[in-house]
């Protein structure tokens, strides 16, 4: 997978992937963070795909225009922690320090400290969430992971093995449990019937709230980029 860009104010990131299987260039434009996406065939040339790109690029710039903007994380940016926008600033020792309005950080890196802290809070939140619930159900689950995914905010394996996204620590608590308690649920009952959603309600009480908010805020946590 290589990196390209389509010149211009700004300039737009281009990801050209390769498949075996592509028969024609195909372009696909993330609508949770807006990468832009090429996908061509093994042997066809880059340049060709590019020129395709430039054809195309009053519609990418007016479908970006409508995403949220992607924001580099670094000193100076606002970055939300738990729903609450807290402004990055240098720290003087290593390490994150978490402030009702700020989070001072330390070291040469600060993006990929603050990345590090952010899972290492949505862990333990999620676990004393996750805990919380199954208690609740009577249930234990066999381990818990975060990942970055892109297509959902958590699962639930046959195993027991339950995923979350760590993203999830940007948003307001009450989304984060609402999220614990749905996947908790699967616990009880492997599919979305009448009887997981009563299990649900009875964890959680009314999930309509939150699932608005997923389904009208929860792209906008993935514009936040650790590593630009």
């Amino acid at each position: 997978m290589s990196a390209y860009h389509l010149p211009g104010d700004p300039p737009v990131p281009l990801i050209l992937r390769r498949s075996a299987r592509a028969k024609r260039i195909s372009l696909r434009i993330s609508a949770l963070d807006g990468r832009v996406t090429l996908t061509l065939p093994a042997r066809l040339p880059a340049r060709e795909a590019l020129d395709f790109a430039a054809e195309k690029e009053g519609w990418i710039r007016d479908h970006l225009a409508r995403h949220p903007t992607t924001v580099a994380v670094g000193i100076g940016s606002t970055l939300p922690v738990e729903g609450h926008p807290r402004q990055v600033v240098a720290g003087t020792k290593r390490g994150v320090q978490l402030g009702p309005q700020m989070l001072s950080v330390g070291g040469n890196s600060p993006a990929r400290s603050l990345e590090r802290f952010l899972k290492e809070l949505a862990r333990d939140r999620l676990a004393a969430a996750s805990d919380h619930y199954a208690a609740q159900v009577g249930r234990s689950y066999e381990k818990l992971s975060l990942r970055d995914t892109r297509s959902r905010w958590g699962s639930c394996s046959s195993a027991g093995t339950l995923m979350y996204s760590w993203r999830l620590i940007l948003a307001p608590p009450q989304i984060l449990t609402y999220v614990a308690a749905h996947e908790v649920a699967h616990l009880v009952e492997m599919n979305h019937s009448a009887d997981f959603w009563a299990v649900v309600t009875r964890l959680y009480g009314d999930s309509s709230g939150p699932r608005r908010w997923l389904r009208e805020e929860g792209g906008a946590l993935h514009r936040f980029r650790f590593d630009l």
